[in-house]
């Protein structure tokens, strides 16, 4: 009888955030340059990716119902209803991941502030954490934007193959801005 050896991965350390020397970096930050973009960060990456997928996904979706029904109106109703999906899924699923992002982040503070009894200053640690809010209106509104420009692109031109040729330059060229 054969007998299987596994072998012991070394025990895994967890990583902690030394939040009194974040704030030291992003208070430094903001005296060089006048502003702390730690604050834009929580909401910006939520809208980046909002736009890029209200335009790729928009402008798929027109053009997969437009390359069965070539009408103008079946193509904008279409955009229109991935606008109006989209932006709701990407809020509800924006605050769903920054709401288990907060609880996280503040059960590791409660964590800490029980293992290290001389901090005093809470609301100076509870600045920094993330709002899911703020980040589904961001990635909806993001979203919406992103979704009107394959739909405002191809809402003034009836020829089918230069519809497209448009919506595809149109998204191309906002994802290039959107960098």
């Amino acid at each position: 009888m054969e007998t299987k050896q596994t072998a012991q991965l070394p025990p895994t350390k967890l990583v902690t955030i030394d939040i009194e020397e974040t704030h030291k970096h992003s208070d430094h930050a903001s005296k060089t340059d006048g502003f702390d973009y730690s604050k834009r960060a929580q909401w910006l990456r939520a809208a980046v990716l909002g736009a890029n997928d209200g335009l790729v996904s928009t402008a798929s979706l027109m053009m997969g119902v437009g390359a069965v029904k070539q009408d103008v109106k079946a193509m904008i109703l279409t955009g229109f209803a991935g606008l109006v999906a989209g932006a709701c899924s990407m809020a509800i699923g924006e605050f769903v991941s920054v709401y288990s992002q907060l609880d996280i982040e503040v059960a590791q503070m409660k964590r800490e502030k029980r293992r290290m009894e001389e901090r005093e200053n809470e609301e100076g640690e509870e600045e920094g954490l993330p709002n899911p809010l703020q980040a589904a209106a961001a990635s909806a509104l993001a979203f919406s934007v992103g979704a009107m420009v394959p739909l405002l692109a191809a809402s003034f031109i009836r020829e089918y193959k230069l519809r497209l040729v448009v919506m595809a330059v149109a998204v191309t060229v906002a994802l290039a801005k959107i960098k």
